[in-house]
């Protein structure tokens, strides 16, 4: 629909050849646009499981300390959290209470971007019965300390950044108020002891 108005409002607006030939490139560019954004619909930013993790595993380790099952723990903090990492974390869980294989669910969560360690922490757990409240804390530990260290990289970047448009801005201000007095008094101090 969005298409066919976008063609329709360039041949309205400019008429002949020129006009077929805006609506053919709008007709596309509007085309190629939607294609697009129903692509990047279904897949999962780094960025929202980045910020997601560190909660997740903090979350994943009060369960587990408070006596819940690897199933359990990743149960209630899936359906608390939502997004992208407590999505995975419902279904694996709901896959684990059906029956499926420990590793074949818990590999599902690990295939989110840096979600891989999680995802053995739960699936050793699942399969041996083995504690996994201080393994989860060590790595809920290590993934706020990346997340720290990638929002330091962060903000160093911006202020990078933030310098650029400031030099191009002081540069000509610089240069009319600093330096073309001095070369205009010294030129004109040559002109005169000629």
């Amino acid at each position: 629909m969005l298409v066919v108005i976008a063609g329709a409002g360039i041949v309205g607006l400019v008429a002949g050849v020129t006009g077929c030939v805006l609506c053919l490139v709008a007709v596309c560019g509007v085309w190629r646009w939607k294609r697009k954004a129903e692509r990047t619909a279904g897949e999962v930013s780094p960025e929202a499981v980045g910020r997601q993790l560190p909660l997740a595993a903090d979350l994943l380790a009060a369960c587990l300390a408070a006596g819940a099952g690897p199933r359990e723990a990743a149960e209630a903090v899936g359906s608390a959290l939502g997004g992208p990492v407590g999505e995975r974390l419902a279904q694996a869980a709901a896959e684990v209470r059906l029956g499926a294989e420990p590793a074949m669910a818990w590999g599902r969560l690990g295939g989110l971007r840096g979600a891989d360690g999680l995802a053995r922490c739960l699936e050793r757990a699942q399969a041996t019965g083995v504690p996994a409240v201080e393994p989860m804390s060590r790595l809920a530990v290590r993934l706020r300390r990346a997340q720290g260290w990638e929002a330091g990289i962060r903000a160093r970047r911006a202020g990078v950044l933030a310098t650029a448009p400031l030099g191009l801005c002081f540069l000509p201000a610089f240069l009319t108020v600093g330096l073309m007095p001095v070369l205009i008094g010294l030129a004109s101090h040559l002109l005169k002891s000629r």
